[in-house]
Parts: C-alpha cells; structure tokens; sequence
C-alpha cells in the first residue's frame, strides 16, 4: 500500500510521545491526509467526482488491486463513491477538531459501519484487514489505517489547515504539535495580517 504525496507544503502532548521526523512519518497518516485532500476547498476541485475516479484513486494507491481481468477494485457505482465521501467527510471533521479543543463527533464510527475488519496477526502483531475485497475493501483498508494512527499517534497529528480559504489536510510533526496552518509562509502569514489589518482597524475606529 503505497501513498502518493501532498500536493501542497505539508491539543496536548504526553511527554513520552515524539514528535515524527519528515523520514519516519507514518505511511498509514499520510495515507489518511492524501484521502481527505482528494477534496481541495481552496481549488474547488473534487478527485472523487464519479465512481471511476474512486476506482482509480484507490488503485493508484494500491488499496484494490485493477488487473484487468481481475474483476476486484471494478465496477464501483454511486453507494461506493456514497459510502467513500461519507468516510472523507467525517475523517476531515475529526482532523478539523485536532487542533486546541475537541469539536462534535466526527461521525467516523457511522461511515465506517459498513466497512467490516477482522483482527489477523502479522509477526505476533494484531492488525485490522478488510473483511471484503475490492471498492469497499479498499475503503475499508482506509478505515484501518485511522486505527493504526491512533496506535503509533499520528491521528491527533493529523489536521485541517486552519485557513478558512485553505482547509488542506497536513500532518503536524512539529515537536509540541503546535501547527495551525498547512504553511505558515502562506496560511499563517495570510491570516496574521488579515488579523493585524483587524486590530488596526478598531483602533482606528475606538481613536
């Protein structure tokens, strides 16, 4: 299982955890991030726009297997590309409530429900695989990546670019997990003038 790059620059802390260096960030994490930055707020753009797009975007990643012939991974029609939006969307609310305070339930249980996993061991080490195979193996396989980030926790790394124009998925791998926006070159220094232009706007008005 493979994931492609982010397109774009990529609450508190047990003392024991530490913070991931760019070599060792966790496959299943960025997986994550990539599946909810297939919907780009800023671009208006949406890679799972059709059925066909998910079965491409799922194969690119190696999560369904699209050998011609093969018959897994084809054939996926509006409940799949339902049940794979239903998955991104809550996965995006759960990243949006990493930051300072936890939000309303992300609804990640709900989208996952109709996903089945079994427990196999791998090596003497328990891991979540799909029950099924192709479209809802595949999302599926997604669903067990969010279990495996919690695990290792990169989950509560995982977060929305507080930039309302932006709302990017990044993974923070900053040592106190302190990051708010996706680039602070681009996002954080948009929204500090925008709030300095704010400030200087009351004091004018108060003056």
């Amino acid at each position: 299982m493979t994931s492609a790059p982010s397109q774009r620059a990529p609450s508190q802390r047990a003392p024991s955890q530490r913070a991931p260096s760019q070599r060792s960030l966790p496959e299943h994490a960025l997986l994550l991030r990539d599946f909810a930055n297939t919907l780009d707020m800023d671009e208006g753009t949406d890679e799972l726009s059709d059925p066909g797009s998910l079965v491409t975007w799922l194969g690119q990643r190696g999560l369904i297997q699209t050998c011609p012939g093969d018959g897994a991974g084809q054939g996926a029609d509006d409940a799949d590309l339902n049940a794979a939006i239903s998955l991104r969307t809550s996965l995006r609310a759960a990243m949006g409530a990493h930051h300072d305070t936890p939000g309303p339930p992300s609804g990640i249980d709900a989208a996952a429900a109709g996903l089945p996993l079994r427990v196999s061991e791998s090596a003497g080490i328990p891991t979540l695989v799909p029950v099924e195979t192709g479209i809802r193996g595949g999302l599926a396989r997604l669903a067990a990546a969010i279990v495996a980030s919690t695990a290792d926790h990169s989950w509560e790394r995982l977060k929305i670019c507080t930039e309302d124009a932006c709302q990017w998925a990044f993974l923070d791998s900053s040592k106190n997990r302190s990051k708010h926006w996706c680039s602070m070159r681009e996002c954080g220094n948009r929204a500090k003038t925008r709030a300095y232009r704010a400030r200087r706007a009351a004091r004018t008005a108060a003056g």
